[in-house]
């Protein structure tokens, strides 16, 4: 079923399922009279000559250059032509549709003042799967993601290139197969079309919908630890951290408890009598990961159903303001956060896994979870490589918000760097993927060499979809293969899937 856009309730939800799902959208009838009525209001200032930035002016330093009627014609064009000039390989189609998605979310609110033939063009090029070329680099995230979301409005035009059926093609023929006409802008119509930070939201999303779910593994993976380990439990106990307050606290300790219920690994004698903190701050590192992550929900969701343009019309009072509500900061913070977040949470997996490896530390598990220790040196070497990517991710939580480098010869003087951001926390993501692929691939290793005793529910789901992928590591072999393939599964979430058949859905 079609999703609506009216300009105020799209959710993180509904950005994967057009971004990812190819679900079609459709435009309420009240956005529309919305966009019409704004364009009317800038259609009339037009012929009262009235002087409006982008309208009838250049951009940037060159605001107070006021164009001739006949130069507005043109404007438009030459405006998408120099500000498509990014670098880099193209985005993936997810992200340049979600971003498009986020756009035309916000020409529902009709204070933009483009006229409806071009949301009506965006609106098909998302239904029919018409997907423009961007790279990946060159946004400075205020004006809004200038540069890509040039690249994008190319399209329209039946200028650039396309992703179309599986084909990369001049936008003009893969236009003309998907069966919609091309346009040209007019007054207004680019800059509306661009002018919005729309990139940063689209992709944010999706790491926040994928962080989600990533969150949720990471659990998963501390009960299998904590569970071939003998942890003390007493440091998931519900009254712990009732008393301190936290809901990511809270529900994390939860997850926990109910992956782990029933485990006979659990049942051993021979507990310490305190763990260490890698086993026992589990709830309190990922619960806060897991309230940084609400917050970055809200802030993305707040920009997906925002008016984020420059300028702003308000036709019932027949009033234009230009501000900056096209900046990139907000997103920016959130995103910042969340890398850092999923970053703190990688480095927890891999002192767990380390304690998974070290004969001192694991209670009695063989070392580098291998019998023949010294002729084999187990999976030594993935506790490295988890090492080596947090290493990198922990650079790249290194925040890009603060790098503003001024533009447009001191005009736009503050840039959020909101793009680089979005772009980084996406790597962090991915290194995250392998760094819990290393941790399951250790923990169902230590499930073997804990046999005949059986783990919970949970952590038996989780073994048996390692099993289907990797198998247990005799007599050494080459482990990237292994290490790329968890990654993957871990990515595809169907480790969680099997966990939350076994042990009903996680908080």
């Amino acid at each position: 079923m079609a999703i609506t856009l009216d300009g105020h309730n799209l959710s993180i939800e509904n950005v994967v399922q057009v971004a990812r799902e190819n679900e079609k959208i459709d435009i309420h009838p009240e956005a529309m009279k919305r966009i019409q009525k704004c364009r009317d209001l800038l259609e009339d200032k037009i012929k009262k000559r009235e002087i409006m930035y982008g309208v009838n002016t250049g951009i940037g330093e060159l605001s107070e250059v006021v164009l001739t009627q006949e130069q507005v014609e043109q404007y438009q064009r030459f405006l998408i032509y120099s500000h498509a000039a990014g670098y880099g390989k193209p985005l993936p189609i997810e992200v340049v549709r979600a971003a498009i998605l986020s756009r035309i979310n916000c020409h529902c609110h009709g204070h933009s003042g483009l006229r409806p033939v071009v949301v009506e063009t965006l609106k098909e090029i998302l239904n029919k799967g018409v997907t423009p070329v961007v790279c990946e680099k060159g946004s400075v995230g205020a004006c809004g993601d200038l540069s890509p979301m040039a690249q994008m409005a190319l399209v329209p035009m039946g200028e650039g290139e396309a992703f179309y059926k599986g084909e990369r093609l001049p936008a003009k023929k893969a236009m003309e197969r998907a069966g919609i006409p091309t346009i040209v802008y007019e007054a207004r119509d680019g800059l509306a079309t661009i002018n919005g930070s729309n990139m940063i939201v689209g992709l944010g999303c999706l790491e926040v919908h994928d962080a989600a779910r990533w969150i949720k593994n990471s659990e998963i993976a501390a009960a299998m630890t904590l569970e071939v380990l003998n942890a003390n439990m007493k440091a998931y106990d519900e009254r712990l951290h009732k008393v301190r307050g936290y809901p990511g606290a809270m529900e994390c300790s939860e997850n926990v408890r109910n992956i782990t219920n029933g485990s006979q690994l659990l049942a051993q004698k021979g507990k310490k009598v305190q763990d260490s903190y890698s086993l026992r701050s589990t709830p309190q590192v990922v619960g806060a990961a897991r309230d940084a992550l609400k917050w970055a929900r809200y802030m993305m969701e707040i920009e997906l159903n925002s008016a984020a343009d420059n300028p702003t019309f308000f036709p019932d009072e027949e009033l234009v303001l230009t501000g900056a509500n096209f900046q990139g900061t907000p997103m920016a913070f959130a995103l910042e956060l969340l890398g850092m977040a999923i970053t703190t949470v990688c480095v927890l997996s891999e002192r767990r896994t380390n304690r998974l490896m070290n004969p001192h530390l694991s209670m009695g598990l063989p070392a580098f979870l291998t019998k023949g220790a010294g002729m084999f040196s187990g999976l030594m070497l993935s506790q490295y490589t988890a090492g080596a990517l947090i290493c990198e991710s922990r650079i790249l939580s290194h925040p890009a918000a603060t790098g503003s480098i001024p533009a447009a010869a001191d005009q736009e003087d503050f840039v959020s760097m909101g793009w680089t951001t979005a772009l980084k926390t996406q790597q962090i993501i991915d290194n995250a993927q392998a760094v819990l692929g290393i941790e399951f691939m250790a923990g169902a290793q230590a499930v073997d060499f804990r046999q005949p005793l059986k783990p919970s529910k949970g952590a038996q789901a989780a073994y048996d979809v390692i099993r289907k992928y990797v198998e247990h590591l005799e007599e050494d072999r080459p482990l990237f293969d292994d290490i790329n393939k968890l990654k993957e599964v871990v990515e595809s979430n169907e480790i969680l899937k099997a966990v939350e058949e076994a042990t009903g859905p996680l908080k």
